[in-house]
């Protein structure tokens, strides 16, 4: 009864009318910034943090508005990702993956429905395990070394194989390549030059934002273009705008097990909603797509990894507060602004400050039904672009990806690299490697190395230390799991249908 009793105290905080003004407030900016390609929550929240210090706002306002922008965006990312294939974040890659293959099949209202619905699931079911489950849970978490890590690391690796087709083998070479593009730039230890031919701009690695714009963005446009050269260009259809009933518990099951999957990787540090978007979507194309429709537009490919990065983005504030540490940018920054305000995260934060934290876990709730009550009735507003004519919209598209990428650095070299990768992800879609197993790799591949070379500092060099601990163990057998299940599960397939008598 005592988290009841305190879950009532924090709705009589959250249903008082500023904080309920705060948290529409912060879903709605975070949803505008999750559309915007190369903006995101971190940029939302520094330009209004300022601005919530001169207002004098209490905390739990403050922080109740911050986490709308922060799970407000996970959605935004989706929008832009399913109508125009332009995910403005790495957790939004594989959405764009299933979600935009819907639009070309004139089902672009219900993989933006599914996205609000999976958003409101994932971030609910997160929010109740926050709520039963933070303090047990950080003290999982901070088991967490670098060889546990690394693991896990390899253990999403593991899952690629699923994103690479009939040829595991282009598979692969994708993968290689983005971990190669992950090495550009001063090396973290020695600091030496990586790769950067001498140019000074690369020095600091190559952003994130270009890479996956060039890829999706500027890729779509030479797709168009090409297409239509070839008499093969198709006007984007639109169809109904609501998902059905029967589609909805399609994929239920789905969204249960990608919001189970999110909420836990979500908790440890420096995971976040990327990892947990591809291990759902490999996860659930593994366990569901026995007749191999992901990739030509499978609503239960939308459905697992929104319903697993709106729970990842529920999931980091467990570390966050109970730990005090951060596991992305935008948890660094709230956690500077909680200090900033004279409140330090850590283990006793729960009971020194029950009316912050249950005021927030109760935000969580509302905010998350306004979310899918805002979103929703939009559907409709945005499936519209669609009939944007093209030779408006593509030059319209090529216009906001310059504008986000030159915004990240404020630098002219970074679009050239931008139109430079447009060229690199056409000529690899054209030949069938998976772009997805790239932005993997661009992705995981600095968590890799890191993780590595401090196992191997702290070990002194040993091997064994990547083996040593029951979690790493786990994870590894997990890895190995994951890779030979496709496998397994084909054999047995065709066993079965062997057996199958011929009458039948």
């Amino acid at each position: 009864m005592d988290v009841f009793s305190f879950l009532a105290e924090g709705f009589s905080v959250a249903l008082q009318p500023f904080n309920l003004f705060m948290a529409f407030a912060g879903v709605f900016i975070g949803t505008v910034v999750g559309m915007l390609p190369g903006i995101g929550p971190v940029n939302g929240i520094i330009v209004l943090l300022p601005l919530t210090f001169a207002l004098g706002l209490p905390p739990e306002t403050a922080l109740i508005m911050f986490a709308g922008i922060y799970y407000g965006s996970q959605y935004g990312n989706s929008i832009s990702a399913i109508l125009l294939n332009v995910p403005g974040t790495s957790s939004a890659v594989m959405t764009a993956l299933e979600g935009h293959a819907m639009t070309r099949n004139g089902r672009a209202g219900p993989a933006l429905a599914m996205s609000a619905i999976a958003s409101f699931f994932g971030g609910t079911v997160s929010v109740v395990g926050l709520m039963l489950f933070a303090p047990l849970l950080a003290r999982f978490a901070i088991r967490f070394g670098p060889a546990e890590y690394f693991a896990l690391m390899i253990f999403a690796f593991s899952t690629l194989s699923s994103l690479s087709g009939k040829n595991i083998f282009k598979g692969l070479i994708a993968t290689v390549l983005g971990l190669m593009l992950a090495t550009v730039g001063l090396d973290p230890v020695s600091s030496v030059n990586r790769y950067t031919f001498g140019q000074m701009r690369l020095m600091d690695g190559i952003d994130f934002v270009v890479v996956v714009i060039g890829f999706f963005a500027i890729n779509e446009v030479f797709q168009m273009v090409y297409g239509s050269i070839l008499g093969e260009f198709l006007t984007e259809k639109i169809g109904r705008v609501m998902i059905s009933t029967k589609e909805f518990w399609f994929s239920f099951w789905t969204m249960v097990r990608g919001s189970i999957v999110g909420f836990f990787i979500g908790v440890l540090p420096g995971a976040g909603g990327t990892v947990a978007s591809f291990v759902a979507y490999t996860t659930e194309q593994r366990l569901v797509d026995r007749k191999h429709t992901f990739g030509t537009g499978d609503i239960r490919g939308v459905a697992a990894p929104e319903s697993a990065n709106n729970a990842a983005a529920n999931g980091a504030m467990v570390p966050l507060l109970t730990l005090g540490v951060p596991g992305s940018e935008t948890t660094a920054i709230l956690l500077g602004a909680l200090l900033a305000m004279n409140i330090t995260p850590g283990p006793l934060f729960i009971e020194q400050n029950p009316t912050l934290f249950w005021g927030l876990i109760a935000s969580m709730y509302i905010g998350n039904l306004m979310l899918l009550v805002l979103n929703l009735p939009m559907v409709r507003v945005f499936v519209r672009m669609l009939r944007v004519p093209v030779w408006f919209l593509m030059p319209a598209v090529v216009a906001i990806s310059f504008v986000a990428v030159y915004s990240v650095n404020n630098s002219s070299f970074d679009i050239l690299l931008m139109a430079g990768f447009g060229v690199i992800g056409f000529l690899l879609r054209q030949t069938g490697f998976p772009l997805a197993s790239v932005i993997l790799g661009l992705v995981l591949g600095p968590l890799v190395e890191n993780n590595l070379r401090r196992a191997m500092s702290i070990s002194d060099g040993d091997w064994s230390y990547l083996f040593a601990s029951p979690i790493s163990i786990a994870l590894w057998i997990m890895a190995v799991v994951s890779l030979f299940l496709p496998y397994l599960l084909s054999r047995l397939a065709a066993q079965d249908d062997d057996e199958t008598p011929q009458w039948a």
